[in-house]
């Protein structure tokens, strides 16, 4: 990465500290990155194809102040990562998150294994509404505060679970064994995520990012919700396209022409299907 993409993702996150590779500089960037730069899937819903290669990564995420889902976040972060010095790692993993044991979801989520002082952690900014905001430790299975929920690592039956704890349950967010997932293996996640008929991505909308105060702010298709700290949550049913529109441009920062149409069959607007721009 070169030191003006550099320059130009810390303005882009808001971030002005340490460049050294430190866990503080990892956890103010995790937690500025996340607040700043949402997850979505939008160029999906809009037909566009997902580039995975650095300069594309910082194109649109940078320079276009747009989005991305996990192969576009953590790939851009991979980066920013080995920019300043890091010692970290790609890892595959299973996104299980409101879903059963017994259900064996695609490995098509990447999340980053960073060494510090001989320990290793996990970055995670994207995971949807539950992006990391700090870094965990991977090689305990205690219960870690983040800027936002609370988190553990838990092993079972040979493999390790990444959970996230609302209230007093606990709940799986991915799966991973540490297996590495090299260039290819991220190529062949991307296109499932963004090419399969059968990936979530391509039939349902979905943004979030993290505010301030511990609060997540989120679309699922027609529905707003903005969560505080607390777990309480407020959601609003937006029931035109103009409306999404407006509430991704206030609050997530994204900007479209105003005959964007995302072609979604979970937005079922009254009136009409949604189509593509």
């Amino acid at each position: 990465m070169t030191a003006s993409d550099l320059d130009a993702y810390f303005q882009r996150i808001g971030y002005g500290g340490p460049r050294t590779a430190t866990r503080s500089t990892l956890d103010a960037i995790a937690a500025a990155h996340v607040g700043n730069i949402p997850f979505e899937n939008l160029d999906v819903l809009l037909g566009l194809p997902i580039a995975l290669q650095e300069e594309a990564l910082v194109q649109k995420l940078v320079r276009a102040r747009r989005g991305g889902y996990c192969f576009e976040q953590n790939g851009l972060l991979l980066c920013v990562l080995h920019a300043l010095g890091f010692e970290v790692t790609p890892l595959s993993a299973r996104v299980r998150y409101q879903k059963p044991r017994d259900f064996t979801p695609p490995r098509t989520h990447v999340f980053l294994r960073v060494v510090l002082d001989g320990h290793p952690w996990a970055a995670d900014v994207g995971v949807g509404g539950l992006s990391l905001t700090s870094a965990i430790r991977l090689d305990t299975e205690d219960e870690q505060a983040t800027p936002h929920e609370p988190r553990r690592i838990v092993r079972e039956a040979g493999r390790l679970f990444h959970q996230v704890k609302f209230g007093d349950a606990w709940h799986d967010v991915c799966e991973f064994t540490g297996e590495a997932m090299p260039p290819i293996d991220r190529e062949l996640g991307n296109w499932f995520t963004s090419a399969h008929p059968q990936s979530h991505f391509k039939n349902r909308l979905t943004v979030a990012r993290a505010g301030p105060d511990g609060a997540r702010l989120s679309i699922l298709n027609r529905d707003f919700t903005v969560r505080a700290a607390d777990g309480t949550a407020k959601t609003r049913t937006l029931n035109t396209p103009q409306a999404l529109l407006k509430v991704l441009a206030e609050h997530f920062g994204l900007t479209f022409p105003a005959d964007t149409r995302f072609a979604c069959p979970a937005l079922d607007w009254p009136g009409g299907a949604a189509v593509g721009r």
